[in-house]
């Protein structure tokens, strides 16, 4: 199976190269046009300086500027072709460097790992090699942002529920998701700090003195300079005079409103093109006929503030106004049409009219984002599962064939059956023989259930509930914590979650290793006993037979179970498969006889 759909992938890839090759001819001609036009326009103003009539330059420029427009737009047009199929030829590859050696192209979030947080550091949900980076798929700052929200919070299950609706509806559609990632892809290399400039920007009004009078004059200006010239040439070379006067006039409004200029301009470089290309993206949501509940409430939101169409003419006109900083071009724009000055003017007449559903419309490409990245392990993995999100008093977290989802190659799957119960598993074995990773395997499974994706399982069914760790516990210099003080922080805050958070299910792997065996037996006990009083819920892994015992004391509350060893020839055998009792074999002396050091018993 997975091989099919590596093959789809590469075959995908093959045709956006030859597609992106094909467009790229197209551009390079267009380009050596553009050059011809320029050198056109050069000799225009010589014929002007030697016949001494500026009738030839008025309709020559005229002319030579329609057509240099029109072959910057069909190149144009050809290189954002030939673009997106080289990015499309990227997002395919992705999907198979993904799939066969777990890299991605996208961020791993690093950034949101947090030690303290309840979970996200234990279970690997960010950093490389993480839950985050084998889905991710968000290319925005924003899209990041809300992925990792929903893996840091379990949500309800009404949330649940539609998400998983709108994931399998984006799963269902390969072809729109690749498609929209390829769109979106240039926002990974987006300074996202030119965005919250353009937010900022739109939402603050220029107050431009004397706008009501300028727009009228700038509609008359063209047709003004253009009859002055048109009458020195056939009338009266006074009215040649004139023309210089009204050009010189022109010039000096520019440079009177040129503060209003310059912070425009300060966000017209490069933004417009990153707006054309936002604009594809809504466009591509609105264009799609969407059936789950989510995708057609985002989509509502953007075809009713008409998103597309309204972003795509700020664009043309942010577009527009870095016109005027092309040398000769944005001189005669100028002197002709106040160019610069129009296009802030129209540019201010959109902010009144657009800017409060701006922001809002970007959210909703965050939350496709996230969606698209859920959906991934349901495209990729087209055997895992979508959770059923129990509704009962107590915990319920069930599973057949469960296994951990960033384990590569051949991993070991287990059931798991906690029904509408209040229990703590006793967790015993030999070094090495799974407990970790089972324990994470509850807990990164239980994540993606509670943020609407599927799950790497036959089954599962899990009630929303707040994972809270004990696992990866280390001392810190910069904060002066001992090992044995930073879990004993970590027990803290876990016996908190218990007293005061919903539902916690709690995952602790051998605690108190920082202390001698007796303290770490007798607080072990104490603290599970702690939690059995106060109703608490979850797996506690350890090597100490000693605990469970609590099995004897706590008979309708403690389970125990274990992960055993074969010992055959000296060699050690691990199944890692999940056993009712408690372990009795151990392998700590074996492992260190195979590095030279024989222990002997007393």
């Amino acid at each position: 199976m997975q091989q099919t759909i590596i093959a789809n992938y590469q075959e995908a890839a093959n045709k956006a190269r030859q597609q992106a090759d094909h467009y790229k001819q197209q551009a390079n001609t267009y380009s050596l046009l553009r050059l011809g036009i320029f050198a056109i326009m050069i000799l225009v103003v010589y014929i002007t300086v030697q016949q001494d009539s500026f009738v030839v330059l008025g309709v020559g420029i005229v002319i030579l500027l329609a057509a240099f427009a029109a072959l910057v737009a069909q190149q144009g047009k050809y290189e954002r072709l030939r673009d997106y199929h080289l990015d499309l030829e990227r997002i395919n590859l992705n999907e198979i460097n993904s799939l066969q050696n777990s890299t991605n192209l996208y961020d791993n979030g690093q950034k949101y790992n947090n030690e303290k947080h309840f979970y996200t550091s234990d279970l690997d949900i960010f950093g490389n090699a993480s839950l985050y980076n084998l889905i991710n798929r968000a290319a925005t700052s924003a899209g990041n942002d809300k992925l990792a929200g929903w893996l840091s919070t379990p949500a309800d299950k009404t949330t649940i529920l539609v998400r998983q609706e709108a994931v399998q509806e984006i799963a269902a559609n390969n072809d729109w998701k690749v498609n929209t990632q390829t769109k979106l892809l240039f926002a990974a290399n987006e300074d996202a700090d030119q965005m919250k400039r353009l937010f900022i920007y739109l939402s603050t009004p220029l107050h431009l003195s004397g706008e009501k009078w300028l727009s009228i004059y700038i509609k008359v200006a063209p047709y003004l300079l253009f009859g002055m010239l048109l009458a020195g040439a056939f009338l009266s070379p006074y009215f040649t005079l004139i023309a210089l006067l009204t050009a010189l006039g022109n010039i000096f409004i520019l440079l009177a409103k040129g503060s209003y200029i310059l912070k425009a301009g300060a966000i017209a470089d490069k933004i417009s093109d990153v707006l054309a290309k936002y604009t594809v993206v809504f466009n591509a949501i609105e264009s799609q006929q969407w059936q789950s509940q989510r995708c057609a409430q985002l989509h509502e939101k953007l075809k009713v503030n008409q998103t597309s169409k309204n972003i795509a003419e700020l664009s043309k006109l942010i577009n527009k106004l870095s016109y005027s900083l092309i040398m000769i071009v944005g001189f005669i724009l100028n002197v002709f049409f106040l160019w610069a000055l129009k296009q802030i003017i129209l540019i201010e007449k959109w902010k009144r009219n657009n800017h409060q559903n701006f922001e809002e419309a970007f959210d909703v490409i965050a939350e496709f984002e996230a969606l698209i990245s859920l959906a991934v392990p349901g495209i990729n993995y087209p055997d895992w599962v979508y959770p059923e999100i129990a509704e009962s008093e107590g915990y319920t977290l069930t599973a057949k064939n469960i296994a951990h989802p960033l384990i590569r190659g051949k991993r070991v799957d287990n059931d798991y059956n906690l029904q509408d119960a209040f229990k703590i598993d006793i967790i015993t074995g030999s070094n090495m023989a799974g407990k970790s990773t089972f324990l994470r395997t509850i807990g990164i499974n239980t994540v993606l259930a509670l943020s609407g994706a599927p799950v790497c399982a036959a089954e599962m069914e899990v009630s929303v509930m707040t994972i809270v760790s004990y696992m990866r516990i280390k001392d810190s210099l910069n904060e002066s914590t001992s090992t044995f003080k930073a879990e004993l922080d970590r027990l803290q805050m876990l016996l908190t979650a218990v007293e005061h958070e919903h539902r916690v299910f709690f995952l602790i792997d051998e605690m108190l290793r920082g202390t001698n065996s007796m303290d770490k037996y007798l607080g072990s006990k104490a603290v599970i006993e702690q939690l059995v009083a106060q109703k608490g819920v979850g797996m506690v892994a350890t090597h100490d037979l000693q605990i469970a015992r609590l099995e004897d004391k706590y008979p309708d509350y403690v389970r125990n179970y274990y992960f055993d060893i074969q010992v055959q020839n000296g060699e050690m055998l691990f199944d890692y498969k999940l056993k009712h009792g408690e372990c009795k074999t151990f392998n700590a002396s074996l492992l260190l006889k195979q590095i030279g050091i024989n222990v002997q018993a007393e």
